[in-house]
């Protein structure tokens, strides 16, 4: 073990009073633990003090970026800021000390926060059943997938081996459809940065069993044709898929159910402002029509005509479970928190909000870079740095100088159909002062690309760890801190 772990041990410090337990003492634990796995020794840990542990980690929690400290206009991923009233809520020991596998009737409380949000969610997204038992986003994506490979199954339709998938989409929504078994077939994006009508009718045809889409796209641009797609899709028998990922621009506005999606998932973690990032939990609940509710994961939560709460597993064609238990609690119990703080209007201000700024940022930013579909965008929208790199500046380099700046970087080389890609995407959450700050941090960083590009392909200078060669990164992980990283 590295001595530099320990440079800021001496010995004799402690900053815990733990009594040390005899072998007699300890030995209810070998009733069910092997004696062997015993320790015959104390472990050897560092030696500080109560300050300065505290100190230690403060200063490690410093070093990490989150919305609550900055600016985070990521696009693709929408991270706006989590009400931390939501938290407290969240945190109450009465949800807290509910054990998962505790009786019906004594789960009745937790089971009416679920059974309300499902009944939200289903009126926000314009479908007539729910689970909220995936985890994630990409989990709700092979749920949904799941649910329409049985329900070609059951229709003993087994020709139906292909997903179409646009060449804007969300790279999971190929991964998904891959991993249930499907051939993805690529659709081309029209002038408009939209699915190109003819390429979608060259290749529907019986084999086709479903369109995976979101609306906005991945270039945060409003698929003007959806009802178009969604006729010829199911003309030619397939279903189509809902990537919810970017509903934080409709909310309110315009429901998937209604624009002739047959099955969605939708990101709690991103829409509904529950807590994003570093490993979950998340939620990607799983919304669907008359059609593909039978298919659903078991147990459904219903209510009975006396008002108690019960699961239902009597549900043959159902996929399954695909998670533990009933979803990821804490975060239901959030969503619905955010939902009932911002009511009706309040969700549809939302994403009024969203594509104000995003629209306020892509014409505040296009004189300084390319702008691919010069068109009102919705939530998010994507530049190119193209400019930027015939200067010997690459859109990595622009993403790196600008943690200089206290901004994390957006999205890039995403959408891979835009060079040198750039996407934005402010949320609803930040103030137009912010927004101008952050186009002056823009506007900046192209001048020194401009007058002096090797400055700008040396960066970050500011942060905790220098740039570092990612795919040597990548190759050889270094899990443990030490002072040399500096």
């Amino acid at each position: 073990m590295s001595k530099l772990i320990f440079e800021k041990s001496r010995k004799g410090r402690v900053c815990a009073n733990i009594p040390l337990l005899s072998k007699e003492e300890l030995k209810p634990v070998s009733d069910f633990m092997p004696e062997s796995y015993l320790r015959e020794e104390n472990p050897v840990l560092p030696e500080v003090s109560e300050l300065e542990l505290i100190r230690h980690f403060s200063e490690l929690a410093r070093k990490n970026f989150s919305i609550d400290s900055a600016f985070y206009p990521l696009g693709s991923c929408t991270m706006k800021y989590n009400p931390k009233i939501n938290e407290l809520i969240s945190r109450n020991e009465k949800f807290t000390n509910l054990h998962p596998k505790a009786p019906e009737n004594q789960s009745q409380g937790a089971m009416e926060i679920m059974f309300i949000l499902g009944e939200y969610l289903k009126e926000i997204s314009g479908f007539k059943a729910i689970t909220l038992q995936p985890a994630a986003g990409a989990h709700g994506e092979l749920t949904g997938i799941l649910m329409i490979k049985k329900y070609f199954e059951k229709r003993g339709d087994k020709k139906r081996n292909k997903v179409l998938v646009p060449d804007t989409a969300h790279g999971t929504n190929p991964a998904t459809a891959g991993m249930c078994g499907f051939k993805v077939v690529e659709l081309k994006s029209n002038n408009k940065g939209q699915v190109d009508i003819e390429s979608l009718k060259s290749n529907l045809d019986d084999t086709v069993a479903a369109i995976m889409l979101t609306n906005p796209n991945t270039l945060g641009i409003f698929e003007e044709d959806i009802l178009k797609i969604s006729s010829l899709v199911h003309n030619a028998g397939g279903l189509q898929y809902y990537d919810g990922a970017n509903l934080n621009a409709i909310m309110g506005i315009a429901r998937p159910g209604d624009m002739g999606f047959d099955v969605c998932h939708l990101n709690l973690h991103k829409t509904f402002s529950t807590p994003h990032g570093g490993g979950g939990p998340g939620a990607g609940v799983v919304c669907c029509n008359e059609k593909l509710e039978p298919f659903l994961p078991l147990p459904i939560l219903r209510k009975d005509n006396k008002g108690k709460y019960f699961w239902d597993y009597d549900r043959k064609d159902s996929i399954g479970k695909v998670k533990a238990y009933y979803g990821n609690f804490g975060m239901f119990v959030r969503a619905l928190a955010y939902i009932w703080a911002n009511g009706k209007e309040g969700l549809k201000q939302v994403s009024h909000d969203a594509v104000l700024n995003a629209n306020y940022l892509k014409n505040k930013l296009k004189e300084y870079f390319d702008l691919p579909y010069d068109i009102d965008c919705m939530h998010e929208f994507v530049l190119s740095g193209k400019r930027q790199k015939k200067q010997g500046v690459s859109t990595l380099s622009l993403a790196k100088r600008l943690l200089d700046f206290g901004v994390h970087a957006p999205t890039i080389y995403f959408p891979l159909v835009v060079p040198e890609a750039i996407m934005i995407e402010p949320t609803e959450t930040e103030s137009k002062e912010q927004l101008d700050n952050f186009v002056e941090i823009m506007k900046q960083i192209t001048q020194e690309i401009s007058t002096k590009p090797e400055f700008v392909n040396g960066a970050p200078y500011n942060t905790p760890v220098r740039r570092v060669n990612e795919t040597q990164a990548a190759r050889n992980l270094s899990l443990c801190w030490s002072s040399s990283c500096n």
